[in-house]
């Protein structure tokens, strides 16, 4: 007999808000600061990082050089680590005019591909996956760059690679293969940071889309948004079984990660890119930033340890 979920299903307290409507091209990357009580996103194909302070309203951008797409804050430093096109490096918002330098560039990369999602596990390392930047061959692989400035390849065989998350207790890793339209789980040791044991979770119904981004609440349920399905879901870190489904007015949404004072505000990003004039024209939201409350929290962002 299939087990049953353990855990409520959450709920939203109020609609979904489209909190900036920035037509991005490909939305992702979201960071909440604790710190700074601010939001980080980007726009990988437009090269660009935004920053939103919901209390205020600010919104600043800054523009790059190269593909930038996932975000950290660091444990003992100012500053940010980020993925750009071809690797790991540091970039600091105070300092504006100073270019990111490269932390680590991985040389075993086919020229084709770029680092896409990411996110630091609770010990501080950082994980940041590559894809073929045509989303076709299986030439993506998770790196892992550790505090000490070490960098190396785990899984591969990936065209698309998002996540990652990781279950309550850690135990747990979570990645989306999402080209072939589901998440798997490994067994994770985190005093190495090594994963094994590699298996299918979840696999999405015809019609839902394809898993992008994800993150961990703080009972432990998984959130999941949903590329080409138009919503996020909530899942049982156990069975896999969906709890909640948020809709959102755009079909392609990329990420999810909570926010706010209380970590009550799930934050959600989504793309334009690929959509034709007449699916534009029915998405006018497409790209934009969104926000939804809820009665359930989330957990805190890791931060690099570096």
């Amino acid at each position: 007999m299939k087990p049953t979920s353990t855990l409520s299903s959450p709920r939203a307290r109020g609609p979904v808000q489209c909190i900036w409507p920035a037509q991005a091209s490909l939305g992702e990357g979201l960071l909440w600061s604790e710190q700074h009580q601010t939001l980080y996103w980007v726009d990988i194909l437009q090269k660009q990082v935004h920053r939103l302070d919901p209390a205020s309203g600010a919104k600043h951008s800054w523009s790059f050089d190269e593909e930038i797409s996932a975000l950290a804050e660091r444990a003992g430093a100012p500053g940010l680590v980020v993925t750009l096109r071809r690797g790991f490096a540091e970039w600091d918002p105070a300092e504006p005019d100073t270019a990111p330098r490269y932390l680590a560039q991985p040389d075993t990369e086919p020229p084709t591909n770029r680092f896409n999602d990411g996110k630091c596990d609770a010990q501080g390392r950082f994980w940041g996956g590559t894809m073929d930047f045509e989303c076709v061959a299986p030439s993506g692989t998770w790196w892992r760059l550790d505090p000490d400035g070490t960098c190396a390849p785990h899984m591969g065989g990936f065209a698309v690679t998002n996540g990652p998350t990781w279950s309550l207790g850690g135990e747990t890793m979570f990645v989306n293969d999402t080209d072939r339209g589901r998440v798997l789980a490994f067994d994770y040791d985190s005093a190495t940071g090594t994963p094994a044991n590699r298996r299918d979770w979840l696999r999405l119904a015809k019609g839902d889309g394809l898993p992008d981004g994800m993150t961990t609440d703080a009972d432990g349920r998984l959130w999941i948004a949903h590329w080409a399905g138009g919503c996020v879901t909530c899942h049982d870190p156990q069975t896999a079984a969906e709890l909640c489904r948020i809709a959102l007015p755009a079909s392609q949404i990329t990420n999810c990660a909570f926010g706010g004072p209380d970590l009550r505000t799930l934050y959600i990003t989504s793309a334009r890119v690929g959509l034709d004039a007449a699916q534009l024209a029915a998405e006018p939201l497409a790209g934009a930033l969104f926000s939804v409350e809820l009665d359930c929290a989330g957990l805190p962002a890791n931060r690099f340890g570096g």
